[in-house]
């Protein structure tokens, strides 16, 4: 495995580690949906496999996704929202605002109402990189760091290797997981230049204790979201910034985040800010990633957008099939690089 930069370092390390496909749900996420239920599946033997082999938990969190609404306007989204997810059979209750303050008694009374995705899941990102780097280490598997790649080997019109500022390394497949990069020019031809471009985000972590309490579920709002984690830290994200690789955190984005949780969440007035960051979600022209052959001896693994711990083990499976009987399976197969030759994509908004 050949990383640019650090392990984990870009928007692995900069996501809140929600597995969370029903409150994900929105219009236009139809052909998202059954890759993104298949893959929280899968979540649980992925999770048993990587704590075994790596001897860390990963925090994995079964609690629920609660998403709020205040107010007419937003109580009608809501509504709206609540009832596609029940057209399309994802699992959701519609709740009173006194029950989700029963549910989380840390919220403000102005909260109208809710909807309470149960099969929601998260883990703690942080936790899995260290467990699937340990794991990959324990199996043997070469890790390089700090190692750009600049440019692929190609041999009769397929890729055989790459070249690296430490040399060429030989590969029977090259697989390209470069995230919110795969778009950038001068790695691939034109013919195979892949739509996917960063988009931006801002979040950062709060220390709750026992004077400022914390959440018993991950908490959305149509600003935010929080996620409280196992340490006693509440993450609270993100912004959605269309703006190329300008890095950093802003002013403005921290006050966006810092609001929308005060807006729901008084307690974080008290609470001491730990930590801020900024990452690039890898986005897709629709949405949704780019999975398969793109050329001989070249596999795409990319496009997640905000999805990517959830779509990872359906992601790890799909590859590992086509590699060794070269056919992904059924769920996977929509999401090809050809499919935005059509002249009318489908949207994929996740």
């Amino acid at each position: 495995m050949i990383e640019r930069g650090t392990l984990g370092s870009g928007a692995s390390l900069a996501a809140t580690g929600m597995l969370a496909p029903a409150a994900e749900h929105e219009p236009g996420s139809d052909l998202l949906l059954p890759l993104a239920l298949d893959s929280l599946r899968r979540w649980p033997a992925f999770r048993d496999n990587l704590q075994t082999a790596s001897g860390l938990d990963i925090d994995y969190r079964e609690d629920g996704t609660l998403v709020l609404a205040i107010g007419r306007d937003e109580v009608e989204r809501l509504r709206f929202r609540y009832d596609l997810q029940r057209r399309s059979g994802v699992a959701a209750e519609w709740i009173a605002g006194s029950e989700v303050r029963r549910r989380e008694p840390a919220l403000r009374p102005s909260v109208t109402a809710g909807v309470f995705c149960p099969l929601d899941h998260q883990v703690d990102p942080r936790l899995v990189m260290q467990a699937l780097v340990l794991a990959c280490r324990k199996a043997g598997i070469a890790l390089v760091e700090t190692c750009p790649v600049t440019g692929l080997d190609w041999t009769g019109g397929r890729v055989t290797g790459l070249h690296t500022a430490d040399g060429r390394i030989a590969a029977g497949t090259v697989i390209l997981a470069t995230g919110a990069w795969s778009g950038e020019g001068g790695l691939l031809p034109e013919h195979l230049a892949l739509p996917v471009r960063p988009l931006k985000g801002q979040s950062l972590a709060l220390k709750t204790t026992r004077r400022t309490g914390t959440l018993a579920h991950m908490v959305w709002t149509e600003q935010v979201h929080m996620a409280p984690k196992g340490d006693g830290h509440l993450i609270v994200g993100a912004t959605v910034e269309d703006c190329g690789f300008r890095e950093g955190v802003t002013a403005g984005g921290l006050y966006a985040l810092l609001e929308g949780a005060r807006r729901v969440l008084p307690g974080i007035e008290e609470m001491e800010v730990e930590a801020v960051w900024s990452g690039f979600r890898p986005t897709s022209d629709d949405d949704a990633p780019i999975l398969g052959t793109i050329a001989p001896g070249l596999v795409a693994a990319t496009g997640h957008h905000r999805n990517g711990y959830l779509l990872a083990p359906v992601t790890a499976d799909a590859v590992c099939a086509l590699l060794t009987t070269g056919a992904m399976p059924a769920v996977a197969e929509p999401f090809g690089l050809a499919r935005f030759a059509s002249s009318e994509p489908a949207r994929a908004s996740a």
